[in-house]
């Protein structure tokens, strides 16, 4: 046999080549499946539709009103912060049935509902709001409800218009009262005796009319934002000290004694000459009250950081359906007490917003026959005082300062337990009475 050529390949040699190319797919197909699967690892998933339209979501979060959003099942998808705060969505769902009703007349029709409704302020109490609600079909899918609360509005309305009624009758009795007083000293020019007694009549009725005007000038600069722009540190004994005795001339007319505490050297934030009015006006208020020859303590005390002013009189008391109404403008107990003191009804309205802009309240105990307790409470200005004991006035032992609700009294002159001012009325409500 002859020798092999030289160029043919073994079997040796197809081994090795087909061995080498199993290597490079086998090589490629791992660099092809890496970089697939790093492509797979770095690729942005696809943005899964919105439910709503996201220009819709943007004009929803700028509203001022109350937005919620529906599904086809009624669920809440999307509610407003305020929808929350009002009470309108609870666990998912439109929680007042009137506004799901008109959602399910939208639905079957597709008009749009706007109506004004009173509906549930929470799932306890009696209380109510007043809202405007809208709701409308903004998808074939959604509906969108909108509320705008005008309960703060409708009230304001009601006083605005209570208020021009009152004031129109309050102006309207001492210029008749004048204008029938003038004829009368006209008919009777010949007789001296009667000019002055009808004259006499006639100045107690022009500084009637004069206080009035002054006290409604008074109370609308004090409902004015800002009327507190300035303050300044008050000295309360002060304070007190000047109250009491611009109203010691109307006390002395009606042998009415008023028993002041020891100075406290205590200070509150505020106006003077506001203060000064606000328990001007709270005495005032108590030597109306008062009888003969009575008694009425003025004290003044800190508790919890709170400086409390409380004025006590011996007077009539107050019933308790009064109590709930005696801080209304124009409202007097008694009205035929008030005409002969020459009141206007406007004084405790004044207090109210006197501590209302200095930060405070003003509450009161009060039990027919037995006499009331005014407390005008304000935060102290300088924290570093130690709470000082209650005060107490000389009249027939009586307490300047009610004990609190449940405490045992002693018979006598003390107030009773129904209330007080740790005991005041719920939901902050004050009440007061009124001399005027």
């Amino acid at each position: 046999m002859g020798e092999p050529y030289c160029g043919a390949v073994t079997a040796d040699g197809w081994e090795l080549i087909v061995a080498g190319c199993l290597g490079i797919l086998v090589g490629a197909f791992a660099v092809a499946a890496y970089w697939s699967s790093q492509r797979s690892m770095h690729a942005v998933p696809p943005a899964p539709t919105p439910e709503l339209d996201d220009g819709l979501v943007r004009t929803l979060a700028v509203l001022r009103s109350a937005a919620v959003v529906l599904d086809p099942d009624d669920t809440v998808i999307r509610a407003s912060a305020p929808a929350y705060s009002l009470g309108l969505v609870r666990d998912g769902r439109i929680v007042p049935a009137a506004i799901r009703e008109l959602v399910e007349g939208v639905r079957r029709d597709g008009v749009i509902r706007d109506e004004e409704l009173e509906v549930p302020r929470g799932p306890l109490g009696a209380g109510m709001l007043l809202v405007q609600v809208r709701v409308a079909q903004v998808t074939p899918r959604h509906v969108v409800v909108l509320a705008e609360d005008m309960t703060q509005a409708r009230r304001l309305e009601a006083i605005r218009r209570d208020f021009v009624v009152n004031i129109s009758h309050e102006l309207k009795t001492p210029v008749g009262a004048l204008t029938l007083l003038a004829e009368t000293v006209q008919d009777a020019a010949d007789d001296p005796e009667a000019v002055r007694r009808f004259a006499g009549r006639m100045q107690t009725e022009a500084v009637r009319l004069s206080a009035l005007v002054h006290e409604i000038i008074e109370l609308s600069r004090l409902q004015v934002a800002g009327a507190l722009a300035a303050t300044t540190s008050v000295d309360v004994d002060a304070v007190v000290r000047e109250a009491v005795d611009r109203a010691r001339t109307t006390a002395s007319a009606k042998q009415v004694r008023i028993d002041v505490g020891t100075g406290t050297g205590l200070q509150v934030f505020g106006n003077h000459d506001l203060l000064v009015t606000a328990v001007r006006n709270l005495v005032d208020n108590a030597v109306a009250y008062s009888g003969e020859a009575s008694h009425v303590g003025v004290g003044v005390r800190l508790r919890d950081q709170i400086v409390e002013i409380a004025v006590v009189d011996e007077g009539i008391g107050i019933s308790p359906k009064d109590q709930e109404r005696v801080f209304e403008r124009f409202y007097r107990v008694d009205p035929a007490r008030s005409r002969a003191t020459g009141g206007t009804g406007l004084g405790l309205s004044i207090v109210k917003h006197v501590a209302a802009d200095h930060g405070g309240d003003v509450t009161v105990w009060s039990q027919q026959g037995r006499g009331s307790t005014f407390t005008l409470r304000l935060p102290v200005a300088v924290a570093a005082v130690p709470d000082t004991p209650p005060l107490r006035t000389p009249p027939s032992g009586v307490s300047v300062f009610p004990p609190a609700p449940h405490q045992d009294v002693p018979p006598a002159h003390e107030p009773a337990t129904d209330a007080g001012p740790s005991g005041a009325p719920d939901e902050g409500e004050h009440v007061h009475r009124s001399a005027s």
